[in-house]
This record gives C-alpha cells, sequence and structure tokens, in this order.
C-alpha cells in the first residue's frame, strides 16, 4: 500500500463500505443484503442511516455513484467503492482485528448505580436480563447451527460464535454477582 493515504471511518461506515467492497448497490439494495446477512446483529446500523453514510463515503471520496435508469422504475443512484475505499477498508480490517478495544455497555452504568434500587430489585432486574441473556443464547447457538448446516464459511459462523461464547461467559457473572448480592444483603 505504498503511497496511498488512508482515511479514517467509523464502525457503521465500513459497515457499508465492506458490502460496496464486494459489489456495487443502491441504497434499498444494501438495506436488503443488510437484512439478508443478519448484520443487525453484530453492528449497529439502521435502515435510515444507510443514506446519511452513502453520502458521507460519498464525499470522502471512498465511494462513486452515478444514476441507473430502470425500466418502468425511477432512476436509482448506484454506489461503486473507490481504490481509496477499498485501501481505507483494508486499513480498517486490520486496525479492527489487530486491536481489543474497550467495549463501553449500558450495563455498566445501571451496575455502577445500582445502589440506587434495592437489593430485592436488583436482583429481580438481574435475573429479568439472565433470561433475557438465556434467549439471546439460545438465538445464537440456532444461528451457529444453522451457519454450519448451511456450510457457511468459518468466519461468517464466527459472527455467531464469537458473541455466544462472550454471552455465555457473562451469563456465568451475572448467576455469580447475584449470590454475591444475596450473601451481602442477607437476602
Amino acid at each position: 500500500m505504498v503511497g496511498v493515504v488512508t482515511i479514517d471511518i467509523s464502525d457503521i461506515e465500513a459497515a457499508i463500505l465492506g458490502l460496496l467492497y464486494e459489489e456495487s448497490q443502491y441504497g434499498y439494495q444494501l438495506e436488503k443484503t443488510i437484512e439478508g446477512w443478519g448484520m443487525r446483529n453484530w453492528t449497529q446500523i439502521g435502515f435510515s442511516s444507510i443514506y446519511y453514510v452513502l453520502k458521507k463515503l460519498e464525499k470522502k471520496e471512498l465511494v462513486t455513484s452515478k444514476m441507473e435508469r430502470v425500466e418502468g422504475k425511477p432512476s436509482r443512484k448506484v454506489f461503486t467503492i473507490s481504490y481509496l475505499g477499498r485501501e481505507t477498508m483494508k486499513d480498517k480490517i486490520r486496525d479492527l482485528l489487530s486491536w481489543n478495544k474497550k467495549i463501553i455497555t449500558p450495563f455498566d452504568l445501571a451496575v455502577a448505580y445500582l445502589n440506587y434500587l434495592e437489593p430485592p430489585e436488583v436482583v429481580e432486574c438481574l435475573e429479568n436480563y439472565m433470561e433475557s441473556t438465556r434467549n439471546r443464547i439460545r438465538f445464537l447457538e440456532s444461528s451457529v447451527k444453522t451457519q454450519k448446516e448451511l456450510k457457511a464459511p468459518y468466519y461468517v459462523v464466527a459472527l455467531f460464535s464469537r458473541p455466544l461464547t462472550t454471552l455465555k461467559t457473562e451469563f456465568e457473572w451475572v448467576e455469580e454477582f447475584i449470590e454475591k448480592i444475596k450473601k451481602e444483603e442477607n437476602l
């Protein structure tokens, strides 16, 4: 990559740019690809943000666009990744794969202030959290099984198996935390 200066992009910009890396697409087509890949299980991208992100990527010269005429339908704007976009995407992937970055979760905010609730209420909330975690674990286990049955590439299976492993560990932690609260608060 000699001589190419890449641009810093957000994770959402990378999600869209990555889809365009494979093929040129128009906005609604990107939405269908996002749905088809189940991307909302592992990235935060809303339907309304797709066009906003595309404009940002175009302004940064990471994508180009052209109007495409379709018989019997309105014209649509098709986006294509540029050479700079491809190199920027490769740099983003290298960065994301190389460094463990701090994950900020609202759950930690709740833990920081849980003393504002009565201990039995905290336990009840955490038990609800565990139930929702159980449901998510079941969903991910099913997704891993489905992807393996479909003979999906290992990296697609990893999109479900990695969060599954993390959730199982978190479930154990919450379970232990509930027991600690019960012990400390004599519940």
